[in-house]
């Protein structure tokens, strides 16, 4: 049978566009549907955003530490509305950036909402199409707990095009959203208050992470309240939000941030015209690669709920357009120590095991720790501490893991990914010389067994 297309990518985020691309370039006929905006969640309303208010509120830091260098500032003004206008500008011109590179490699891109009518079809605007390999890439979605007054807070994707910035802010979950627009809200001016409804935030994450994090977070002022759940919101007369907690305190805001998971994105996608099948979390069901239970149907990305990065649905579209199109080119996708970065301030970069997880595997470790300020903070007054973290198997020397909280750690990190993903030692870390003077060199110069 004749297709119109070898390829149908419902959703031209990071994992969909690049399946889209490189199918194309390896000879097949593509298409791609794109209801809302080109890049997904990402480029729109997740990591390119959200970086760039990182960078905005850790100017702040930036001044604060000026003094100890000779510098004489004036008092500074922060103006939310430019920020926002900038970001925006960057956002658009990344849009096109998108547009062009499907355009370019010969990919047929449709705007508007794309509806499975069956195993091999999809209906855009009236119009059908067929195609012989479907592939969904929608991606995930924010949701807020259903409470009374749910629909006076927000998500992350109205955080980012906010009038104003709020003065008083409540952010309320655990993960690293949550973490990081918290030291947003907070850097840029705004009197934050972080609620999660666990002991401790940034569950799966090392503890030792975990607990420098949260001490770090306290010395820079951030309200953490913990074992705490918003149990209603009422807005007031003047236009505040009262946030009534679960054991009957009240709090005051201007703004209610919700960072509580996000959902697969399958609105009137059409499943019930296929053979998919969901998983018990709600997330696409599919195997080792990629397929659904449809034959001819795929998915990848947030929408399957494996590993939610990226560069991971990077890796997974780039699995796909190979194994349909390439497969003398086809690798499966490597799980295992991924490098993660939170840009909470300061920021978390780990990759590999954690000393939880490696102990629960069986193995039996040793642990090398390093505390310390940072040489540029000795020129001022600033207490902030930067943690380092290695987790060694203790009969093979193999690094399982390292873990970082602190400036640029998310960069640092990245490299030493390298070495765990090369199967590095523990002796080939000590033999390796450190860069100096750098934070950097901490992690191979740690010579003694912290436990």
């Amino acid at each position: 049978m004749a297709y119109d297309f070898d390829l149908f990518v419902i959703g031209a985020g990071s994992g969909g566009v690049r399946a889209a691309r490189f199918a194309a370039g390896f000879g097949a006929k593509v298409a791609v549907a794109e209801s809302r905006y080109l890049g997904g969640t990402c480029v729109n309303v997740g990591c390119v955003p959200k970086k760039l208010l990182v960078y905005g509120a850790h100017v702040a830091d930036e001044l604060e530490q000026a003094a100890g260098f000779g510098w004489t500032l004036e008092e500074g003004h922060f103006d939310w509305g430019t920020l926002i206008a900038n970001k925006n500008r960057e956002i658009e011109r990344l849009n096109g950036i998108y547009r062009n590179l499907l355009v370019n490699s010969g990919v047929t891109l449709l705007e508007g909402h794309a509806r499975i009518t069956g195993a091999n079809e999809v209906e855009l605007d009236g119009q059908r199409y067929s195609a012989e390999h479907i592939l969904i890439a929608t991606g995930g979605w924010p949701q807020v707990p259903d409470i009374p007054g749910k629909e006076l807070a927000i998500t992350s994707n109205e955080a980012f095009y906010l009038k104003d910035l709020p003065r008083r802010v409540l952010v309320v979950g655990g993960g690293y959203i949550a973490v990081e627009f918290a030291g947003i809200f907070q850097g840029l001016g705004a009197d934050t208050t972080l609620l999660y409804r666990g002991d401790l935030f940034l569950r799966g994450f090392d503890g030792s992470v975990r607990t420098h994090l949260k001490e770090e977070l306290e010395k820079r002022g951030l309200n953490l309240q913990f074992n705490a759940d918003i149990q209603r919101i009422d807005k007031l007369d003047d236009g505040s939000l009262k946030a009534t907690l679960k054991d009957g305190r009240e709090l005051i805001a201007d703004c209610v941030f919700y960072a509580t998971g996000r959902r697969p994105m399958l609105d009137n996608l059409g499943l019930e015209n296929t053979g998919v099948e969901l998983d018990s979390r709600g997330f696409i069901r599919v195997d080792e690669q990629y397929q659904t239970t449809a034959p001819s149907i795929l998915a990848i990305g947030d929408v399957i709920g494996r590993v939610q990065l990226t560069p991971v649905a990077l890796a997974e579209g780039m699995a796909v357009a190979r194994r349909l199109f390439k497969p003398e080119q086809y690798r499966p996708v490597d799980y295992q120590n991924i490098p993660t970065a939170v840009f909470s301030q300061p920021p978390i970069g780990t990759v590999g095991l954690t000393e939880e997880q490696a102990l629960e595997a069986g193995h039996k470790v040793q642990i090398f720790e390093s505390r310390f300020r940072a040489m540029k903070l000795t020129l001022t007054d600033i207490q902030e501490k930067t943690l380092m973290k290695l987790v060694v198997d203790a009969e093979t020397d193999k690094v399982l893991g390292c873990h970082m909280v602190g400036p640029d750690a998310g960069e640092i990190i990245q490299g030493l990914g390298v070495a765990l993903k090369a199967g590095a030692t523990k002796l080939q870390f000590d033999e390796t010389i450190g860069v100096h003077p750098t934070a950097a060199e901490e992690f191979v110069t740690m010579r003694t067994v912290t436990r």
